[in-house]
């Protein structure tokens, strides 16, 4: 790695960080300029799905941080709570510490996907569920990780801070560019997972996940389709999942692999 990426752990995050920070400098420079509300409307519906895939990076991210520095991870982390609703170690309790501990369980995962009757939800009550419940599962895993709970809710709390100024100085552009999306990001994250594991009820960590080898779909989503290999080693980064896929790939049943985007 070269000095002018040392920051960087992975020199592949520099691209997508690039282009994720660059909609937080829009969404800044709309928020001081604009005030018209149909612009703000149009701009909230036109980045509604390029937004949605920063869910998957800011995942990653809470898995492998990016930086080597951790001032420069808690500024990233920032921004990726405006487009997300997910602030600094929520993923890292609930997802890290919870989801991939229990995904085998549904009595203990913080995404389970089955009702407490043993019956499978639908997409739209998992989703629901998830995203009502993210804040305070993620909570309640933290205090058997009370370091990581502090930060998160340190963080969370700075992070409802500055929304709050922002909503008392320009109530419309904070709404439409802040606050509605970071609840929209939450529940869209919930959404793009129930297909990860939704009706597979198994104790075999390779039979546990449906997988997506569609070119586009891992290019947008930092390789999340290889979702076998991520829950066989969680914090291997995202570029090196396809070369892991490889190497596990006979232990898959070939009915959990697809290539389509949807």
């Amino acid at each position: 790695m070269t000095h002018r990426f040392a920051a960087f752990k992975h020199a592949e995050d520099r691209i997508p960080i690039a282009c994720i920070l660059a909609f937080s400098a829009l969404d800044l420079a709309l928020y001081f300029s604009v005030s018209n509300p149909y612009v703000l409307g149009i701009y909230f519906y036109l980045m509604i799905i390029p937004k949605s895939q920063i869910c998957a990076w800011n995942h990653h991210h809470q898995h492998a941080p990016t930086f080597r520095q951790t001032g420069l991870n808690r500024i990233l982390e920032f921004f990726y709570a405006l487009h997300t609703g997910v602030t600094t170690n929520l993923w890292v309790l609930h997802h890290v510490y919870g989801h991939h501990q229990n995904f085998l369980d549904q009595t203990k995962d913080e995404s389970r996907w089955l009702r407490k009757d043993g019956s499978r939800m639908g997409e739209l009550e998992y989703s629901l569920n998830v995203t009502a419940t993210a804040y305070y599962r993620g909570y309640l895993v933290g205090k058997q990780h009370p370091k990581e709970q502090r930060d998160f809710l340190l963080f969370s709390a700075i992070t409802s801070v500055v929304l709050a100024a922002m909503l008392w100085y320009k109530p419309l552009a904070a709404l439409l560019l802040f606050v509605i999306p970071m609840f929209m990001g939450l529940f869209l994250t919930a959404w793009a997972t129930f297909e990860h594991h939704a009706g597979l009820n198994t104790n075999d960590q390779f039979e546990a996940s449906n997988n997506n080898l569609n070119k586009w779909y891992n290019v947008f989503t930092g390789n999340l389709g290889y979702h076998t290999a991520h829950h066989y080693n969680g914090g291997l980064h995202w570029s090196k999942l396809p070369k892991l896929h490889e190497r596990i790939a006979d232990k898959i049943p070939a009915h959990l692999i697809k290539t389509n985007w949807v």
